[in-house]
């Protein structure tokens, strides 16, 4: 990858994306920002298989799930992803369902779960993708009856963004720095949730743009970027592992959707009305039979820096991912309940693995199967997990170019 591969953002843009990025003046309780779950600190992600969104308090495994007798009422669906360059102009396709994509399915440039409600004047696939969060009920809006953004969302998707625009931009901080920023905005009433989305792509896209990587420097050939060990690991992932049967081209994604057989546990997410608790992923977006359980290949830079991995963070180590690809149903087998990232919400324990005691549900994921087994010993397995951690970025994680703010315009505290 080149820097020639990524969109251009406006770095002033950028610059106010940031303080919106880390304030959480954009969750309709003001008590979590995006930065919460998708922290630089905790690899861009929150370090938990199933993150606390609102509601909660603190950071990555010290996040909990009881505030002032205040108990969550669900914990996040899927694992939170990291946010690795995202502003791949290839990229076409977000979230592990796959249910954001550059489509003209409503005739505004996206298939999303806004439908033809999505707002005019968003610039890109990651710009659409930042205002879905801002909506969700457990993840930032809260629930019915508590703010005012929660209560206009159920009443309908887009009569809640309207508000979160106001909510910013009459911050007289927030208003010079959107007119500044941007030049069709002459006055802080103009501005809409078009430009706090544009503004977070913007921000997301420059901070955590990562080319720069061990892996990176071989392609370009500097032969000595990798050790022995890592060159045997790049052999067997292009090779007999196979692994770049999915993980393939520049992003080290195909974009597609491939059902892996990981554990279930979770509210998980699934149809419309589907009374079931289980996660039937692309299926609940595309409602195909044939789509059950697939999920997005994940793009794999940085990947060193994102565990849990899986779409539900089933396994804490590469090592393990590694094995499961490998061999599923022996993995599936082997796995326990103790290998989930998991705060503590007793209330919850009942959901967090019923789906294993539906026999049914569990026979008909072990029939869902993309992947054919593959044997490898352990020192294989070993220059495996090798050649990926050479996938993680220099100077690019070490030094990004905005980092974490003092503080943001809304005086909200900052997530450090």
């Amino acid at each position: 990858m080149t820097q020639d591969d990524f969109i251009a953002f406006d770095r002033k843009q950028a610059a106010l994306g940031q303080f919106l990025f880390y304030d959480r003046i954009l969750s309709g309780n003001r008590n979590i920002a995006c930065a919460t779950c998708h922290h630089p600190t905790l690899g861009t992600g929150d370090r938990l298989s199933l993150g606390i969104g609102e509601g909660g308090e603190g950071l990555g495994l010290e996040r909990t799930a009881l505030v002032d007798n205040n108990r969550i009422k669900k914990r996040i669906p899927r694992n939170a992803p990291g946010l690795w360059n995202l502003g791949a102009k290839e990229l076409h396709t977000l979230f592990h369902d796959g249910r954001l994509s550059i489509a003209d399915t409503y005739e505004n440039g996206f298939n999303s779960p806004a439908e033809e409600w999505l707002p005019d004047g968003l610039n890109s696939l990651l710009a659409a993708q930042a205002i879905f969060p801002l909506v969700a009920q457990f993840e930032m809006a809260g629930n019915p009856k508590e703010n005012e953004i929660a209560g206009a969302v159920h009443d309908r998707i887009d009569a809640s963004w309207p508000i979160l625009a106001k909510r910013v931009r009459v911050i007289p901080e927030y208003g010079e720095l959107f007119v500044e920023a941007f030049d069709h905005i002459d006055t802080p009433e103009q501005v809409t949730i078009a430009e706090i989305a544009n503004a977070l792509a913007a921000f997301q896209a420059s901070e955590w743009m990562s080319f720069d990587s061990p892996f990176d420097r071989f392609l370009a050939g500097d032969n000595s970027a990798l050790s022995t060990d890592q060159k045997r690991g790049l052999d067997l992932f292009y090779g007999k592992a196979a692994c770049s049967g999915c993980h393939s081209g520049s992003l080290l994604s195909d974009q597609k959707f491939h059902a892996l057989g990981l554990p279930p546990f979770g509210p998980g997410r699934t149809r419309r009305f589907d009374p079931m608790v289980r996660d039937v992923g692309r299926m609940g977006e595309s409602d195909r039979l044939e789509d059950a359980y697939r999920f997005r290949t994940p793009m794999l830079r940085n990947v060193e820096l994102t565990a849990p991995y899986g779409h539900n963070g089933a396994y804490p180590t590469l090592e393990g991912i590694v094995r499961h690809h490998l061999d599923p149903d022996t993995m599936l087998q082997s796995w326990g309940p103790q290998l989930a990232a998991l705060p503590p919400a007793p209330w919850l324990e009942a959901i967090d693995f019923v789906v294993w005691k539906d026999k049914r549900e569990i026979a008909r994921q072990v029939l869902s199967r993309d992947i054919t087994p593959i044997d490898l010993s352990d020192k294989e397995i070993s220059d495996l997990v090798a050649f990926l951690k050479a996938l993680t970025g220099t100077s690019s994680v070490a030094a990004p170019p905005f980092g974490i703010p003092d503080k943001v315009p809304s005086g909200l505290p900052v997530d450090r």
